[in-house]
């Protein structure tokens, strides 16, 4: 027996709307993964006895990071041509337009480096913690990518594809015979967005109709490796704790998310028309040489000579110090 069938997707990218304001999927999914990160930070520094204070203190260096990083990212990397001429639409994030991946861990490094020297945290003790957390926000994300019915992936015929009526980028010219869960699509744009009308390859159409195919539903993929990356990542460091080996955490996030990136990404429509000359997309290219650093850092885990496990400032007899066995060696 099948227990899977084609999911024909037309979720509304809306969550509500207040008229003044649209309450999207993608910003709930967005904002999400920040919430449940810092339960799970929070959770770390109190069960290492660090000062709880520097949950709130990290927040801002995070959030301010990601978002500056991924749509500088998206901006340089993927629609250059188009920016360099209109500058300051690179500043037009909202309603969450063109944000990349690769440039939000960029940027993530970079608020994390800023923070760590301000505050005489150890960096990399301080990245294998929020590489935990980073999986959880990658879960997310791709869940607000799922609602907005992008980053979608190539026509297949598995049990569990999706069918993706408004990815309207991706819809195909109808053929006959139509593959088995396609569907016709006709457009009609109204005030405050575009109606749907939906007919299956048997019934009547104008040559106005365009088809949705069955699809792999990649944003589903990659958010259960996240998943999988997080159980990983937290059991690890459950079993280790303020004994990490400095580095494994991140060197693992980082190869193994990464790896699984130019993977996927052959499942995946391009996102933009300039991929199609190169032999590997600009998401896999961009993906190299990060595995390439996680690597370089999971062998190197635990071996620097004289401080194996990093630092944090500690709680010292209630009080927010830094104790004299956790400085910097």
């Amino acid at each position: 027996m099948n227990f899977f069938a084609t999911v024909m997707w037309t979720a509304t990218p809306v969550l509500y709307d207040f008229g003044f304001f649209q309450l999207t999927w993608y910003g709930l999914f967005f904002m999400s993964g920040f919430v449940f990160g810092s339960f799970i930070i929070a959770h770390i520094y109190r069960t290492e006895k660090v000062a709880a204070k520097w949950v709130d203190a990290l927040i801002p260096y995070m959030l301010f990071g990601t978002v500056l990083g991924a749509r500088l990212g998206h901006c340089l990397f993927y629609d250059w041509d188009y920016y360099s001429q209109h500058p300051m639409e690179i500043f037009f994030v909202f309603p969450w337009a063109g944000l990349a991946s690769h440039g939000a861990i960029i940027g993530i490094l970079l608020a994390i480096w800023l923070f760590s020297r301000r505050h005489r945290f150890d960096y990399l003790w301080l990245l294998d913690r929020m590489a935990i957390v980073a999986a959880v926000g990658c879960a997310c994300i791709r869940l607000g990518n799922l609602m907005n019915s992008e980053i979608i992936g190539q026509p297949t015929h598995v049990p569990w594809a999706f069918v993706f009526p408004r990815a309207t980028g991706h819809l195909q010219t109808p053929t006959f015979p139509a593959p088995p869960g396609a569907v016709l699509v006709q457009r009609h744009l109204e005030l405050g967005g575009q109606k749907l009308e939906l007919l299956s390859p048997g019934q009547w159409h104008t040559a106005s109709w365009q088809m949705a195919v069955p699809r792999h539903p990649t944003q589903i993929y990659e958010s259960l490796f996240c998943v999988f990356l997080f159980l990983l990542l937290f059991g690890l460091w459950k079993k280790y704790q303020e004994k990490t080996p400095r580095g494994l955490l991140f060197g693992l996030f980082v190869t193994l998310e990464f790896s699984f990136r130019v993977g996927v990404e052959f499942l995946k429509e391009d996102q933009v028309a300039f991929e199609k000359s190169l032999l590997l997309n600009m998401g896999q290219l961009l993906s190299l040489p990060l595995i390439a650093l996680g690597l370089w850092v999971v062998l190197r885990a635990g071996k620097w000579r004289g401080n194996p496990y990093g630092y944090a400032p500690r709680e010292v007899d209630s009080t927010f110090m830094l104790s004299s066995e956790s400085q910097p060696t």
